[in-house]
């Protein structure tokens, strides 16, 4: 039997913004949460110094944690599902750095940002309990600033929501402290896995941390996941 515990983090602000394959002039949006977005969230709450030279060693320390990501939905007030919507943000930009590494103070470019609107999540992180009760330390009184991929979305309520503890007991506070009954099961929501590579209905995408300070093509690994679409009850009267 596996001794890891599990932590629970609610990520609920009025925009998000999850980019994985995100560079130049087009800044994309994933629609889940990504490896790397959730872990430079703590390394933020922890205070780990993305220039500082043993910044890939203090991350090295996540690659022990299970990261499960689940879509948990707004309503609004007359209780009916918010579906989750993408917003495209245009504007320009001057003062741009070129291929060559220089800064061109009169360059202007046209740049688009992608965020999520309506959206909130819970993460089941899964690992070792000292190190799980150092990450749940840092988030109840973070050292820097956290916020859901960029620094414009903020989040709206405390982010860590229960734990660390047994995944069974972990689960239910995470749905209750999203408006749940507390009583559902994983598979009633849409949910991302990690997954081995060998997988046949794995998905690889660059989005687990090496160091956040290192040059760009270098920052990420590879990982694999399965995207879960909640199970749809059929109703008996059909």
């Amino acid at each position: 039997m596996s001794s890891d515990a599990c932590l629970a983090l609610l990520l609920d602000g009025p925009m998000q913004s999850w980019g994985h394959a995100s560079r130049f002039d087009r800044r994309t949006t994933a629609l889940h949460p990504t490896r790397s977005g959730v872990l430079g969230l703590i390394a933020a709450a922890m205070g780990i110094d993305k220039h500082a030279p043993d910044e890939a060693d203090q991350i090295r320390r996540f690659e022990r944690l299970r990261v499960t990501t689940v879509a948990l939905g707004r309503k609004d007030r007359w209780n009916h599902d918010l579906p989750m919507r993408r917003l495209e943000d245009y504007h320009t930009v001057t003062g741009i750095r070129r291929a060559s590494g220089k800064v061109a103070a009169d360059a202007t470019v046209q740049t688009y940002r992608h965020y999520l609107l309506d959206a909130r999540f819970g993460v089941l992180i899964e690992g070792p309990p000292a190190l799980l009760d150092e990450i749940a330390t840092a988030l109840r009184d973070p050292k820097w600033g956290v916020w859901f991929g960029r620094k414009s979305c903020l989040p709206a309520s405390p982010v860590l929501a229960a734990g660390p503890g047994p995944r069974g007991e972990v689960w239910p506070v995470l749905l209750r402290r999203s408006g749940h009954s507390g009583d559902e099961s994983l598979g009633q929501f849409d949910h991302v896995i990690e997954t081995e590579p060998g997988d046949p209905a794995a998905d690889m995408i660059e989005d687990t941390p090496v160091a956040y300070g290192a040059p760009i093509g270098t920052r990420h690994a590879p990982r694999w996941i399965k995207r879960n679409s909640k199970s749809v009850i059929a109703n008996p009267e059909s």
